[in-house]
């Protein structure tokens, strides 16, 4: 009942088709995002016109199950009817005031409340802001420049973050786009994932001002820690004086109600959350200890600010999905994840590729042991993961459009769809891993 009603290779000009020509002529490579343009994989992206729970429906009538969720936000799914009242309450008596409201303060206590590391926290208004923030303030606390990122993990498009790992564990990093001045990016150091002797390197020099990182990788597919790794990282950023930032915009009230910190019991200085915490709508936060937290002005000297920061109809749908929220719903998310994996992963192994997941995050790797490390992400076999992707858009279950992406099961799932899905994606991977001149399709 998923099979996509209408493909390329049905027509020859399909509505998306339509909408990407017209994109293109008026914004860079058609999309607002480059990972949209599917660049990564085979075919055009899909346009996407609604969504109604656990589906997507594209402009030409064709339905998905999404198991991206706008990239994690919508662990309810799409339009969830609570979320939805909230907004339109909130949009009804105004947009955006540019002041105070009695939201944002609700909002922020119930934040606090949830998340073990936060004990103040500052509203803004997208993921990248908030690392950003949160850099500064570290390097506005400590007196101190330098930072320390791990290879893989995405913490936005700002420069101090937006590096390609240097040469070696004592070196600085690259630029990782034009546009980023050298001097920038040599303020930034990067280490392996999983890897604390090159975190130990970089910190014996004195300079750091934080190590950031994804507690479970998310961007360079789904990526948990090693056991002892967040432990030994917290010890040695206190031993150094350096401030640990976890960046929880993909894990916050994903893998818990108090994210990866409450999972794994980590003791994070700041956090930064995104993604679910906006309910969909343009919304993060970063927070932690009361005392990093009271430099940022007008309390203290660290600069920071934002027009939109704590819009009041972005906090409402906010509000309404946090609410939301219970143990209970947890528990069926490990359900669900548990459910695919255990249908999904050994047909995986037994076609030689691997697989991994942490709660209702999860990823299929194109190679045949699963990756601890982006080094090792980067020897999966690309072009395979672009078939596998195309198979199963066409087989109706719509995949982050890169490898090096985590996908993510709502919680609306039922367990008849979870099996549905885990069938798709094992016919989508037999095709993928045809010899390519061989027959594909389906």
């Amino acid at each position: 009942m998923w099979h996509r009603r209408v493909t390329r290779r049905d027509m020859k000009t399909t509505r998306s088709d339509e909408l990407l020509t017209s994109a293109r002529a008026v914004i860079p490579g058609g999309v607002n995002s480059p990972v949209r343009a599917f660049a990564a994989v085979e075919g055009d992206p899909p346009f996407i016109a609604m969504g109604e729970g656990v589906h997507l429906e594209d402009a030409d009538g064709n339905r998905y199950v999404d198991l991206v969720g706008s990239w994690g936000p919508l662990i309810l799914g799409h339009a969830h009817p609570e979320v939805h009242a909230a907004v339109v309450e909130a949009a009804s008596k105004g947009a955006s005031f540019g002041a105070p409201t009695e939201g944002e303060v609700r909002f922020a206590e119930e934040l606090c409340a949830a998340h073990p590391c936060l004990e103040q926290v500052r509203l803004c208004s997208s993921g990248t802001e908030a690392t950003m923030h949160a850099l500064r303030l570290a390097r506005g606390a400590t007196g101190r420049d330098v930072i320390v990122k791990l290879d893989g993990c995405y913490h936005g498009a700002h420069d101090s973050v937006l590096v390609a790992a240097g040469s070696g564990v004592a070196t600085f990093a690259r630029p990782g786009s034009p546009g980023i001045p050298a001097a920038v990016s040599a303020l930034t150091r990067t280490a392996p994932f999983n890897d604390l002797a090159a975190v130990a390197a970089h910190l014996s020099r004195g300079d750091v001002a934080a190590v950031i990182l994804e507690p479970v990788a998310g961007n360079m597919g789904c990526i948990p820690p090693e056991p002892g790794y967040l432990e030994g990282l917290r010890t040695l950023t206190r031993e150094a004086g350096t401030l640990l930032v976890v960046d929880e915009v993909m894990t916050g009230f994903r893998l818990a109600r108090g994210g990866a910190c409450e999972r794994f019991d980590i003791d994070a200085d700041l956090v930064t959350l995104g993604k679910i915490v906006g309910g969909g709508f343009p919304l993060a936060a970063f927070g932690g200890r009361r005392e990093v937290m009271s430099q940022l002005s007008p309390a203290g000297p660290v600069y920071q600010a934002g027009t939109l920061s704590g819009n009041p109809v972005a906090v409402a749908a906010g509000r309404a999905t946090l609410g939301l929220l219970d143990d209970a719903l947890y528990a069926r998310l490990e359900d669900l994840g548990a459910r695919l994996e255990a249908r999904l992963r050994p047909e995986v192994e037994k076609r030689g590729q691997s697989m991994s997941r942490l709660g209702s995050m999860f990823t299929v790797f194109f190679r045949p042991e699963r990756p601890t490390h982006f080094d090792q992400v980067k020897e999966c076999d690309l072009a395979a993961f672009g078939r596998f992707h195309r198979e199963a858009l066409i087989r109706g279950v719509y995949l982050p459009p890169s490898q090096f992406e985590a996908a993510f099961l709502p919680a609306l799932l039922c367990d008849d769809q979870v099996d549905a899905a885990a069938d798709a994606l094992v016919e989508a991977l037999d095709i993928a891993l045809r010899p390519v001149d061989g027959p594909r399709g389906a």
